[in-house]
């Protein structure tokens, strides 16, 4: 499943980028025009970011993030023209993960949403799937009372697939978040790396019960 991105911007030829830029990196991206529909758009859509602009036509986007904060923990990033260190920490204060002042950086704008993702997201420490037991902060797995022969690249898939269990994770995010590719080569690297994670942890890897395939799409962690 694609992390998706709420827009709350009144600029529409910016609102229009921001999502067509979003889009093209992978992410489900909805955009509103008036922050006053922000509280009612993240319970009906339920983002796993916003980006909020600070300045909103009936009130500000502090106001805004306060409200979004008091009732929700869905990460914020505001965008602001305003550079002053002042409203920075206003911003912060407001409840913001980050605050971010225009004019900036598109593919740095990605980065730092990527990075506040990656903090707002709880880090898996133990998987347990059936018989199998993997404790992710040691790096040590057990099938019963047996050690588990695991790679570190094994053991940073079924980590990053945990971290987002029930949740379809792409090809494309594995290679860039795990193999650490900036560009998804043509390459059937995580094809091979999970059907040998399959031989190690599946009863029957012909009828996978933890990791499933999402065919065109990318794996899914179902552990129990």
């Amino acid at each position: 499943m694609k992390a998706r991105i709420l827009i709350v911007e009144n600029d529409a030829a910016l609102s229009r980028m921001l999502a067509d830029n979003f889009v093209s990196e992978g992410f489900d991206v909805r955009c509103i025009a008036d922050g006053n529909l922000a509280v009612s758009k993240v319970n009906e859509y339920a983002p796993d970011l916003v980006l909020l602009d600070v300045t909103q036509p009936r009130r500000s986007g502090f106001e805004i993030c306060t409200v979004l904060r008091s009732r929700r923990q869905t990460p914020i990033i505001m965008l602001s023209a305003r550079s002053d260190r002042r409203d920075k920490l206003r911003g912060l204060g407001a409840g913001a993960d980050d605050y971010v002042t225009k004019p900036f950086d598109l593919q740095e704008l990605v980065a730092r949403v990527r990075a506040v993702l990656r903090r707002s997201r709880p880090p898996a420490e133990r998987l347990t799937l059936g018989r199998i037991t993997i404790d992710l902060r040691t790096l040590q797995g057990w099938d019963g009372p047996d050690r588990l022969d695991l790679s570190h690249r094994e053991f940073e898939l079924l980590k990053y697939l945990a971290e987002r269990a029930h949740k379809v994770v792409s090809r494309t995010e594995l290679l860039r978040e795990v193999w650490g590719y900036p560009e998804a080569p043509n390459t059937r690297s995580v094809d091979h790396a999970i059907a040998r994670l399959r031989r190690k942890i599946e009863p029957d890897v012909h009828h996978p019960r933890f990791i499933h395939t999402a065919h065109g799409d990318g794996y899914c962690l179902t552990p129990e």
